[in-house]
């Protein structure tokens, strides 16, 4: 059997979690709390286990649908690596501000900035929308780990926020 590329990442993914699971159960159990320090790395391992294999089965159905001419071209291999290392750029500039701006500011411009690297907005409707998801976005994450679970975020040096 022959795997593209997603199929190769999902063997990764799968490997990685099915190594690292084992792991986590053995972090130590907290007896004041019902959920201790490895209910959410468990949590993310299975997660990232069973997205791996729904990943290389649907690698596994692509490659019995594909034709030759369904493949990309070297040109489109060239502009997906120009991607990637946009999204690396993207990833070290959020990075660098995270400490200077503070985990909210920072994260609703790192998803605004993400989303407009992997598809550019072309109307005002299409921009409104990309930020209000990255407000959401960062919105929603600072909630749930500051508010629910007690998580300090970084503040920002410049904001203090």
């Amino acid at each position: 059997m022959r795997f593209g590329r997603d199929g190769i990442a999902g063997l990764i993914g799968l490997a990685v979690s099915l190594f690292l699971l084992p792991l986590s159960f053995g972090l130590p159990k907290l007896p004041i709390v019902p959920i201790g320090p490895g209910f959410y790395p468990t949590l993310v391992l299975v997660f990232m286990g069973v997205t791996s294999v729904a990943l290389i089965v649907q690698d596994i159905l692509a490659q019995r649908r594909a034709a030759p001419r369904d493949r990309p071209t070297p040109e489109q291999a060239k502009r997906a690596y120009g991607l990637v290392l946009a999204a690396f750029i993207i990833v070290i500039g959020y990075i660098v501000l995270l400490p200077l701006l503070g985990f909210r500011i920072s994260t609703a411009i790192f998803v605004a900035v993400f989303q407009a690297a992997l598809e550019r907005p072309t109307t005002l409707r299409q921009w409104a929308i990309q930020l209000a998801i990255a407000v959401a976005a960062a919105a929603l994450t600072y909630l749930v780990f500051e508010r629910y679970l007690s998580v300090l975020l970084p503040r920002g040096r410049w904001t203090g926020w």
